[in-house]
């Protein structure tokens, strides 16, 4: 039997070309949606998913990544002098004691799934693990009766299947080419749930993409995944990309769904989603009064 699922991988080591120029001395993980950074949102997702042991693999030029989770005791006691007690509270929300963060680097910029491969120490041979990509926000509907966290209902699916599960969300047929696209044999899930998966294609054209359902960067894997990394030739881009380790454990036979969410999300790593993300966000927040001219 395999070990719970407890640990989730950040990759937060690219450089934010999309971003630019914001992003040119700025991590793009730090810049704000809101509130806050974007990373903490990321983090809070894995944390009501009960992943609470979080890998951020890194690189140079990166520290305030994870300057962010750590405890700035003078900051704190300054707060704490003038009794400013809800935003010490605020502060200390931000990595809560069940948090336990690693931080690794990824010597050279070969691709996601180097990326990954790059934490392939920190896991046992019979330990799944969790890939969250922080460009994208995965936001839950609410409503009066349950908020519905995506990243936990896939992980309960894998909880219960042992199956690979990779989150998808439909896009239009014109924009395929931007992602990877999962074929599903001709069908497609229902929102909330999961389908076996019997391919992906990494950025295919919209005349031969398989459907219109593209992965959005949240994935769990079995840890023959790694295995798989550590001998996986340059794919697409010339980089050693996750989506192929996944092609191949479809090729193997381990069972892979694609689980379709519910919630909404919002690409952060170029300037149309950012701005989106901030505007529905700061709605959501109460904060509508300040987004009128």
């Amino acid at each position: 039997m395999m070990k719970p699922l407890r640990k989730v991988i950040i990759p937060v080591a690219g450089f934010g070309t999309r971003l630019l120029p914001i992003s040119k001395s700025i991590p793009k993980e730090m810049v704000p949606v809101v509130d806050r950074p974007v990373i903490q949102h990321v983090v809070e997702e894995a944390l009501a998913a009960g992943l609470n042991e979080v890998v951020l693999v890194t690189r140079s030029g990166k520290s305030a990544v994870e300057d962010h989770f750590d405890a700035h005791f003078e900051l704190e006691a300054s707060l704490e002098a003038k009794g400013k007690e809800r935003l010490l509270d605020t502060l200390r929300a931000i990595a809560p004691p069940e948090l336990k963060m690693t931080v690794i680097r990824q010597p050279q910029a070969l691709g996601l799934g180097h990326a990954v491969h790059c934490a392939a120490h920190l896991l046992d041979e019979d330990e799944p693990f969790a890939v969250i990509l922080p460009d994208v926000l995965v936001k839950p509907k609410v409503s009066e009766i349950e908020q519905v966290v995506d990243l936990h209902e896939m992980a309960s699916n894998w909880e219960a299947t042992e199956r690979a599960q990779i989150m998808v969300e439909a896009v239009p047929r014109e924009d395929v080419h931007r992602y990877g696209i999962v074929d599903c044999g001709g069908d497609e899930p229902h929102a909330g749930e999961s389908m076996p998966m019997t391919g992906v294609v990494e950025k295919p054209k919209p005349e031969v993409a398989p459907s219109r359902l593209s992965v959005i960067g949240r994935y769990i894997l079995p840890y023959r995944t790694m295995a798989l990394l550590e001998d996986m030739p340059p794919g697409a881009g010339g980089e050693i990309q996750l989506t192929d380790a996944i092609e191949q454990l479809i090729q193997e036979e381990w069972g892979v769904d694609a689980f379709r969410m519910r919630g909404r999300s919002f690409d952060c790593g170029h300037i149309g989603g950012w701005l989106q993300a901030n505007y529905v966000l700061a709605r959501e927040a109460g904060y509508e009064e300040y987004l009128s001219a």
